[in-house]
């Protein structure tokens, strides 16, 4: 330990009001003892640790030994101990217990200050440290964590670099040479590694297929997309097909090239096939979606997003199809309950409701799905009837008679009689529009006009609608 070298000059005549302030400053906890370890005094620099370590003030007239923890009490007598043949002792850690139950650590030494019946105490309250320590740890395991992470990612990167039979290659995107390449790529190149990487890509086809995989990649840097085109190679003659797709790492743009042989048409049988729905699915007229089994959209063509609005497909992704579909929500889940019972719809009329305010009357039509991973989901097509003709003008919904009588009774009859009257009309064309929106399901009509079941049921017998009731329904819910 280092002292002052003049300490009577530069500290001057201090008394013990002053050394008493600069010891409670200067640490966390100060105690005075005597010989025996009693305390005599103490002082705390926070008010909160003096709560928490001597609330009830029942530290004066206590052994220091019986305020720290039963497994810490040897290191109480040893700093007493050092301090009296010493100066000062070494620094150790003692526990003290708490009302909260967790330990309190706390860093001490003693001090001798010439007095064989007094030893001042002093401590450092460790916890902010152990604190910083767990951070420290937490970090450092998170760190650990991660890199293992990274570790497997890039095991199981290069493993499947390596071992497959398709010629795979790095390239970066800014100067167009390989960066890294499969033994696949070395086969079918017949090149070796020193020789192949760094080199250009293009400078492996000949004249006419260095210029197609210029403008390939030239074109997947400029839009993004995926791109491929049919080249030879400059040695052997060899026809195969280039596949570029565009990635970024660490602030660097590189190209994922894949070459396969040509003998196969790429677009053969299925995949033809498929290239044709992806197609028509973006060029429909017709509104289609795809949407998770909650109703979450997945992907919208240009018609739907022509119907709802918005300025993208982007705008649809995630969000729930009734967002836009059905009138207010009621009768389109009502469709959607029926959807997940029956695995199909058809032709069930609702609205659509566009994002900025414009409605239009459709017909949906929807079917479950399932993926590769038995995932399932719905695919919707969406058509806008608006100004589709009648096919007949008996399609349209005739008015009941009584409401062609309810003009002639006016002035005849008090209006009191003449609003009942036209409250029941409204009300018997009201339930059959919900029975024939629901397809008959009772509950759901009852929910989509505001009513219980058994008020449902009673206004049926009352219009003479008892029909659309099953044998032996009770009036009760």
């Amino acid at each position: 330990m280092q002292v002052f070298k003049s300490p009577k000059e530069s500290l001057g005549d201090l008394g013990a009001l002053s050394v008493a302030n600069l010891i409670a400053a200067a640490t966390d906890v100060a105690v005075v003892v005597d010989s025996h370890g009693v305390i005599r005094d103490v002082a705390f620099n926070r008010d909160e640790l003096s709560l928490e370590l001597d609330a009830q003030g029942r530290w004066m007239g206590s052994k220091l030994s019986e305020t720290v923890t039963l497994e810490t009490r040897g290191k109480v007598g040893e700093l007493l101990h050092e301090a009296a043949i010493r100066k000062a002792s070494s620094w150790r850690q003692v526990n003290h217990p708490s009302a909260g139950g967790d330990d309190i650590p706390v860093l001490y030494s003693a001090i001798n200050i010439g007095r064989k019946d007094r030893f001042v105490v002093v401590g450092r309250d460790l916890r902010p440290l152990a604190a910083m320590q767990q951070r420290l740890i937490n970090a450092q395991q998170s760190m650990e964590r991660d890199y293992a992470k990274l570790r497997h990612a890039e095991t199981r990167y290069r493993l499947l670099f390596q071992v497959s039979s398709e010629a795979v290659m790095v390239v970066d995107a800014a100067s167009s040479r390989i960066v890294d390449a499969n033994p696949a790529t070395l086969v079918l190149f017949d090149e070796s590694a020193p020789e192949l990487l760094k080199s250009e890509l293009s400078g492996h086809f000949d004249p006419t297929g260095a210029e197609q995989v210029r403008t390939l990649l030239g074109d997947v840097r400029a839009t993004g997309r995926d791109g491929s085109t049919r080249v030879h190679l400059a040695k052997g003659n060899r026809e195969c097909i280039v596949t570029a797709s565009l990635f970024r790492q660490e602030h660097a743009s590189l190209f994922l090239v894949r070459l396969s042989s040509g003998a196969t048409p790429p677009e053969d049988g299925a995949l033809r096939a498929t290239s044709m729905l992806l197609q028509y699915f973006d060029a429909a007229p017709d509104g289609l979606v795809i949407t998770e089994f909650d109703g979450r959209i997945v992907r919208a063509n240009p018609a739907f997003v022509e119907m709802a609005q918005l300025g993208n497909t982007e705008q649809a992704r995630g969000e729930l199809l009734d967002r836009w579909l059905g009138r207010a929500g009621v009768d389109f889940g009502v469709a959607f309950a029926n959807l997940r019972q029956n695995r199909s719809i058809k032709l069930f009329s609702t609205a659509l409701r566009g994002e900025y305010g414009a409605t239009a009357d459709v017909e949906v039509s929807a079917v479950l799905l399932a993926d590769s991973s038995q995932k399932q989901g719905f695919g919707f097509a969406i058509r806008n009837v608006e100004k589709r003709l009648s096919a007949s003008s008996s399609s349209v919904r005739e008015l009941p008679r009584s409401v062609a009588q309810l003009t002639e009774l006016i002035g005849r009859v008090p209006l009191r009689d003449l609003v009942r009257e036209a409250t029941d009309v409204i009300e018997k064309l009201s339930i059959e529009a919900a029975l024939e929106l629901t397809g008959d399901n009772r509950a759901s009509a009852a929910e989509m006009l505001g009513l219980s079941r058994q008020s449902l049921y009673v206004k049926l017998r009352r219009f003479g609608l008892a029909e659309h009731a099953a044998d032996g329904e009770s009036d009760d819910e």
